[in-house]
């Protein structure tokens, strides 16, 4: 339920509105649909990633997580026109083998309750919404580069604010429609910690988050994005093994390995392109000046 902490942003939304809007009627029915389309389909992609939370430990979720980095160099390359370099293919390549690594074999960190078939629907889930969620990013980028007139901090703050209000709306009517609504109760009286508290804080970094993800995307690239929402690849493993006790086993240090690789791979050649770009923008400059 991140997507709830929405409201938030109307307070920003009031400081930036004007009084002559830039859209048109047509534009908001353009922007009102990719709305619905994209808030259902996140709502959709949260939910397989919540069923591979449930059956994975979060050490191992969390390395998979980061093969969205590889689905979105892929998806990109057709969507975005991205250039596939030696290194983007390599870090494909290492996040791919990454994944692969953790599924030959069932984590025992899992407990006795969970059994290889669940072992199995947890990365097949997790995975299937590490591609669902790089697609999204490469198709919103594609899509509201175009329907949007101005990309500024308003736009922004709108994206984020509907969107996240369709996405709220449709994991409500699942959880009502579910009937899980009726085991809220129980699940907050056996909840170590402050329920409300982290569901608040959550919800508030969510939108924090999507703010600088939708920036980064409209204004470089959906892959650089994802770039930096994978850096907490060697953190979050970590931290599992240190408060929830998660094994950290042999397999584990290497797919952990593979994907920090993979996603530096990606980050040097983010490195040379800017550096590629810098040096071309100086030669312009001096061109200009010469002549």
């Amino acid at each position: 339920m991140q997507s709830s902490g929405f409201p938030v942003l109307l307070p920003l939304l009031y400081l930036t509105s004007t009084k002559n809007p830039s859209n048109e009627s047509s534009s908001h029915r353009t922007m009102s649909f990719l709305y619905i389309c994209f808030g259902t389909f996140l709502a959709f992609d949260s939910l397989l990633y919540s069923i591979g939370l449930m059956y994975l430990p979060l050490s191992t979720f969390s390395i998979l997580c980061a093969t969205q980095l590889g689905f979105n160099a892929f998806f990109s390359y057709f969507i975005n026109s991205l250039k596939l370099t030696p290194l983007i293919f390599n870090s494909i390549l290492l996040l791919t083998l990454s994944s692969v690594l953790l599924v030959l074999q069932p984590d025992s960190s899992s407990g006795p309750t969970t059994d290889h078939t669940k072992h199995v629907l947890g990365f097949v889930c997790t995975m299937s919404g590490a591609a669902g969620y790089s697609l999204l990013l490469c198709v919103e980028q594609l899509a509201y580069g175009k329907a949007l007139q101005k990309q500024g901090i308003r736009e922004i703050l709108e994206v984020i604010f509907y969107e996240s209000m369709v996405t709220t709306a449709a994991l409500l009517i699942g959880l009502f429609g579910s009937g899980e609504w009726r085991l809220l109760k129980a699940e907050m009286e056996g909840f170590e910690g402050n329920y409300v508290a982290i569901l608040v804080f959550a919800a508030l970094s969510w939108q924090v988050f999507a703010v600088g993800m939708v920036y980064l995307m409209l204004n470089i690239s959906s892959l650089f994005a994802n770039v930096i929402s994978t850096m907490n690849v060697p953190v979050v493993p970590i931290l599992a093994v240190v408060v929830f006790r998660d094994k950290m086993n042999g397999l584990k240090v290497v797919a952990m390995v593979l994907a920090i690789w993979g996603s530096a791979s990606y980050i040097y050649q983010q490195y040379l392109d800017d550096h590629v770009e810098a040096s071309a923008s100086l030669e312009d400059n001096t061109n200009i000046t010469q002549d």
